[in-house]
């Protein structure tokens, strides 16, 4: 399913870890790598606050 350009908005507030580009991006913008990113989503859902907040109190 191709990305909606049209929602970038709603893009920025969820994290896609699913597209490569995608997961690679955040993982670079959260400052850590693609696996412990993946363990974020799948902990607190796709939210880029909550994960930024996991990653936080995780450290």
């Amino acid at each position: 399913m191709a990305d909606d350009k049209s929602q970038t908005a709603a893009d920025r507030q969820r994290i896609s870890i699913e597209e490569d580009y995608e997961r690679r991006g955040w993982a670079k913008s959260l400052g850590t790598d693609e696996q412990t990113l993946r363990k974020a989503v799948q902990a607190v859902g796709n939210s880029v606050h909550k994960v930024r907040e996991y990653l936080r109190t995780s450290t």
